[in-house]
């Protein structure tokens, strides 16, 4: 392990060796497999090392995660508040990951800002907040589940880690490169899976677990999406796609339906920018996608209050969706020649 400090590590390794009463493990909400996949792999790790930890996730998440160990004892925040203050009461160490800002708690922020015990963040988006104890934040990392298992990999811990978090560890990595299309221009991403690989994870049945575990009414919403509610603006090499409540209603959407709908644009020739509007009752929910060296985390910090990556991004806009489409529309030649500088 060599881009974390050492003292970091071993501060780390401290607190989790020091706990007494029990570990929590938080996710952002609405978790996305390398929230998923970093919690519930070191939700393991720490399990065979004899701790009692529990996973309070702020949010639901998508159902082809659910067949990750672990998943069964998940305490949804938004389902279960009295639960979940009650795990966070009886801990004395709380980790949060694959977030850095409170705000991506949703309405579990109060509860973990006014957290007694020891707190940890474990990260790899840019910009972390100053709300824990530890940081661990390193956007060189393709995944929070890569990062945490490097970590592991200096301490004592690295005797626990098992088939069962080496999975969700894989799966994390595997859902937050695109399947190893993006971010892993770093060759420690491959050297891990490589590690995690010689622990016998089955590659093919966590692919399959993922990608072809959806439901006829996700496959029939993204044919409408990219028939009927796709926009291309070739002057911008830019496309957008947006989903209505009323296509939600229609295609009986749930949570994660629209997981990689994003992506989809990058595929047509010239496109450099991919946007997707998604309507919720009170915001739109915003993501991006790029190609290349634009960054699209600048447009979802300056226009849409959120942020991630230079290649994902992510972020809300309370407006209405016209609104929204109007917004793009109108700061696309904003950013026209820094698109054009990414085609190659």
């Amino acid at each position: 392990m060599e881009r974390v400090n050492t003292e970091i590590i071993k501060s780390f390794e401290q607190l989790v060796k020091t706990s007494v009463k029990s570990i929590v493990l938080v996710p952002h909400m609405n978790p996305d497999g390398d929230a998923m996949g970093s919690v519930l792999g070191l939700w393991r790790v720490l399990k065979n090392a004899g701790f009692k930890v529990q996973v309070v996730s702020p949010t639901k998440y998508p159902e082809f995660y659910h067949w990750m160990d672990g998943h069964d004892e998940v305490i949804i925040f938004s389902h279960h508040p009295k639960q979940s203050a009650r795990a966070l009461a009886e801990s004395d160490l709380l980790i949060c990951m694959d977030f850095n800002q409170l705000s991506r708690l949703g309405d579990m922020k109060p509860l973990v800002e006014s957290y007694e015990g020891k707190k940890i963040l474990i990260d790899h988006h840019p910009y972390p907040g100053n709300f824990t104890d530890l940081t661990i934040s390193d956007i060189t990392y393709s995944s929070t589940a890569e990062l945490i298992f490097s970590v592991l990999q200096s301490t004592e811990l690295a005797q626990y880690i098992d088939r069962d978090a080496a999975t969700s560890f894989f799966t994390g990595i595997m859902t937050d490169t695109g399947s190893f299309d993006f971010s892993v221009s770093n060759p420690n991403t491959f050297e891990v899976v490589a590690q995690l690989t010689r622990m016998g994870i089955d590659q093919q049945f966590i692919h399959s677990k993922v990608y072809d575990n959806y439901s006829a009414d996700r496959m029939r919403l993204m044919g409408f999406c990219l028939s009927n509610r796709m926009v291309v603006y070739p002057e911008f090499h830019t496309a957008c796609m947006y989903i209505t409540l009323e296509d939600q209603k229609t295609f009986n959407f749930k949570t994660g339906d629209n997981e990689g709908f994003v992506n989809m644009p990058l595929s047509i020739n010239g496109i450099i920018f991919s946007v997707l509007f998604t309507e919720k009752e009170k915001y739109i929910k915003a993501s991006f996608r790029s190609k290349g060296d634009f960054a699209v985390n600048e447009v979802s910090e300056k226009y849409f209050n959120g942020g991630g990556h230079r290649n994902a991004a992510g972020g809300e806009l309370y407006a209405s969706l016209a609104d929204t489409m109007a917004l793009l529309e109108s700061i696309l030649p904003e950013f026209d020649e820094r698109i054009k500088r990414s085609i190659k």
